[in-house]
């Protein structure tokens, strides 16, 4: 039983510091770009040496694919949390809009700007642009059922879904950890993103 404890003990430290590592590499990326960023920059922000992070990751293209599949799960558990609560095709999308902001400028931000999915290696490239479409697709269907419903006016499903997304993924790109300034975007992009849905407008 001790042995099984401190066995979960120390994979809860694992994914902690992993935690760690993956938002301050996504700092890195975010300010800097995947060329400007190194492992030292992620480990100088972390306080270890450049040893400690091969620990975590082999490469800075394996961190890269680790921000990234981070930042998609976290998108992913917005849009997911979204549908299950969510009144009609409106609200859905602005329930979305909402969790996705507080997620990124919260606690569990930064997460990364997917800007260098190019240099990704082809698996991890594909996977990740796979990833990407079946979400953007997701909230296509979304739009589409608001359209249905009557809560979203008639729109192109594709071009809508790509503005609000590009606003939501360029936030951590300009967001740099004010609590103010994260009181004020999670107060105002749900409405400035979906009021033009309204098929009042």
């Amino acid at each position: 039983m001790g042995k099984r404890l401190a066995q979960q003990t120390e994979e809860t430290r694992f994914q902690l510091q992993k935690g760690r590592m993956l938002r301050a590499a996504a700092r890195c990326f975010n300010e800097k770009g995947y060329s400007g960023s190194s492992l030292r920059d992620v480990a100088n922000i972390l306080g270890l040496t450049d040893a400690a992070l091969y620990y975590y990751v082999r490469n800075k293209e394996e961190l890269v694919y680790l921000c990234y599949v981070r930042a998609a799960e976290v998108g992913r558990e917005s849009l997911h949390r979204a549908i299950a609560e969510g009144r009609d095709g409106l609200d859905i999308v602005a329930r979305y809009i909402r969790y996705h902001v507080e997620a990124m400028v919260g606690e569990r931000g930064p997460v990364a700007i997917m800007s260098e999915i190019p240099s990704l290696k082809p698996e991890h490239r594909e996977e990740i642009l796979a990833v990407s479409r079946e979400h953007g697709a997701l909230f296509e269907r979304i739009l589409e059922q608001g359209i249905a419903d009557g809560s979203i006016a008639p729109c192109d499903v594709r071009m809508t879904g790509n503005a609000i997304m590009g606003a939501l993924n360029w936030v951590p790109k300009w967001f740099h950890g004010d609590a103010s300034v994260a009181q004020q975007v999670v107060a105002e992009f749900p409405h400035i993103l979906s009021a033009g849905l309204r098929p009042d407008n």
